[in-house]
């Protein structure tokens, strides 16, 4: 999981956790339940979770050797438009995260690339790049309203749900347009 360097947290940010109360015992554990505003950007271009709306998080922080393991669950809210026949769509999502946290003293520094494991500052770290990873890279590059949606008519760009049975449009090819209108005057 690419992370940037990070710049000094700020622990009243909703998704800068403090481990404080967590002991560095492995095996300590501490549940984190929050609900939490939507930061900017939590999507694609035809499908995110709005920004500002409810993100419930439902965390298990677990103390290990190497730093904290965060597993869990995160719950919200969908919005986007389908990439068929460009409907709204609104639905929720439920995805799991598990990542690691490496202290800053731990051998994770010398075992692994600095884009590897997230890593803490002090008691803090921050949750929003594995929030991010876990949440967009469920989501769908082309979602659909429903799975079975037939999309829009390429020649008049109706619904085909709003269309009759047989709905078609007659194409003529020009170069035997002239053709056409010879059969016509000869009835």
């Amino acid at each position: 999981m690419p992370k940037s360097p990070q710049s000094h947290l700020d622990p009243r940010q909703p998704l800068v956790v403090d481990t404080t109360k967590l002991p560095r015992q492995p095996g300590a554990t501490r549940a984190l339940k929050r609900v939490i505003p939507a930061p900017v950007n939590l999507g694609l271009e035809m499908i995110s979770v709005p920004e500002g709306s409810d993100v419930e998080l439902d965390l298990t922080l677990t103390s290990v050797s190497e730093g904290v393991y965060v597993s869990g669950r995160v719950h919200g809210s969908l919005t986007g438009e389908c990439g068929r026949c460009l409907n709204e769509i609104q639905e929720s999502f439920d995805v799991k995260i598990a990542e690691l946290f490496a202290y800053a003293d731990s051998t994770t520094e010398e075992t692994t690339d600095e884009d590897e494991v997230g890593r803490m500052q002090g008691d803090l770290f921050d949750l929003e790049p594995a929030l991010r990873d876990a949440v967009v890279l469920t989501l769908p590059t082309n979602p659909l309203c429903r799975p079975d949606c037939p999309g829009l008519c390429p020649e008049c760009g109706v619904h085909f749900d709003d269309l009759p049975a047989g709905h078609s449009h007659e194409e003529i090819d020009p170069r035997w347009a002239a053709l056409r209108n010879l059969s016509q005057t000869e009835e």
